[in-house]
C-alpha cells in the first residue's frame, strides 16, 4: 500500500517543490498541467511560428507517492522549509493499492475500432470476438514516446478518412507521421508508395519499428532530410500553428486533383486555417469529433498554378 499526495502549485516553484519532495523522501513526483482539458490548457513546448513559451504550465498539479509508512505532512514540511515557503499548501491524499504497473498500464489501452473495418490492437490484446471479419484491418501498434495510438479524436478522424478515401496504388504522404499509424493504415487499406516524415527523430525511429511489426514498407524520414514526389494523398495530424506555417510547403507536395487531409486543429480554429490554405487549395470541413476537426481538400490546375 502506497499514498499519494496531489497539490497544485504555481509556475515558479512547481519543479522546484517536486524536486525538494523527491529529496525528503517521496519516492516519486510528477508534474501535470493543472488545466488540462480546459480552454486554460497550454502546451509544453513551442510551437512553429510562434515564440517558445515560458518553461512550465501556469499552473502545476504535482503526484507525489510515498511509502504508508511516511510522515507525509512531516515531508512535505521539509520539502516547504527547504524552498522557504511558509504556508503548507492545500493538499489531497489518498490511499494507493499494490499492483501489478504493466498490467495496469496495458489494461488502459484497449482495442480500437476505427470506422467499419479497422482496428487499432495494442500486441498483449486479440481482437474482441466476433470482430474479425473478412474486410478487417489491423494495426497492430503499442503506445510509447511518438504520438498516435488511434485513441486521440484527430487520430480518429484521421484514419476514418483515410478508410473512406484511399484508393488502390495511390502515393501518400504522411506529414508529422509520429508513431506512423496514418502511414501504416494508408498501406494496408491499399496505397502504393507510403512515405512518412517528422520532426523528432525518435518518433521516424518509432514509425520504422511499428512499420516493422505491421510488415508493411514505408520510407520513414527525418523532416530535415525528407524530398517527395507530389503524392495523391497528403495527410498532417500535427497542430493549428504548424500546419499554418506549413501550408506552402504541404500544398506544393499535393499532386494535381490529390487530396490534403489536416487534423490537429479545433472546431473554434478551423476557419482560420483553412483562411491560410485558401491561396492554395479549398479546404472543407469532413468531420468534428469532441471539439476537433478533420479538413479535406482537392487541388485543382487553378490552384496549382497560384503557388
Amino acid at each position: 500500500m502506497f499514498v499519494e499526495v496531489v497539490l497544485i502549485e504555481e509556475r515558479h516553484r512547481a519543479e522546484a517543490l517536486s524536486d525538494a519532495l523527491l529529496e525528503a523522501g517521496a519516492l516519486s513526483a510528477s508534474l501535470e498541467d493543472a488545466d488540462a482539458g480546459s480552454l486554460d490548457e497550454q502546451p509544453l513546448y513551442g510551437e512553429p511560428g510562434l515564440d517558445v513559451p515560458t518553461s512550465g504550465w501556469n499552473r502545476s498539479r504535482i503526484v507525489a507517492l510515498f511509502d504508508r509508512s511516511t510522515a507525509v505532512e512531516i515531508v512535505l514540511r521539509q520539502a516547504l522549509d527547504a524552498l522557504g515557503i511558509v504556508d503548507l499548501p492545500v493538499y489531497e491524499r489518498r490511499e494507493v493499492a499494490d499492483a501489478n504497473w504493466v498490467e495496469l498500464t496495458q489494461s488502459q489501452f484497449d482495442p480500437i475500432a476505427i470506422g467499419q473495418h479497422l482496428w487499432i490492437v495494442p500486441s498483449w490484446h486479440e481482437l474482441p470476438p466476433g470482430a474479425i471479419d473478412a474486410a478487417a484491418i489491423v494495426l497492430r501498434l503499442d503506445p510509447g514516446m511518438a504520438f498516435g495510438t488511434g485513441d486521440h479524436p484527430t487520430t480518429r478522424l484521421c484514419l476514418a478518412w483515410l478508410e473512406q478515401n484511399i484508393a488502390a496504388g495511390d502515393r501518400v504522404i504522411d506529414y508529422g507521421c509520429g508513431s506512423g499509424i496514418l502511414a501504416i493504415a494508408a498501406k494496408k487499406l491499399g496505397a502504393g508508395f507510403v512515405s512518412g516524415t517528422d520532426i523528432d527523430d525518435q518518433a521516424v525511429a518509432a514509425a520504422r519499428a511499428n512499420a516493422l511489426i505491421n510488415e508493411v514498407d514505408i520510407a520513414f524520414s527525418s523532416s530535415s532530410a525528407f524530398t517527395s514526389a507530389p503524392a495523391r494523398v497528403v495527410v498532417a495530424n500535427i497542430l493549428s500553428n504548424p500546419l499554418k506555417v506549413l501550408a506552402p510547403l504541404l500544398c506544393s507536395l499535393v499532386a494535381p486533383g490529390g487530396r490534403l487531409v489536416l487534423s490537429g486543429i479545433l472546431e473554434r480554429q478551423w476557419t482560420e486555417v483553412a483562411a491560410v490554405y485558401a491561396p492554395f487549395l479549398a479546404l472543407d470541413l469532413w468531420r468534428v469529433d469532441e471539439g476537433w476537426v478533420c479538413l479535406a481538400g482537392q487541388r485543382s490546375d487553378r490552384h496549382r498554378q497560384a503557388r
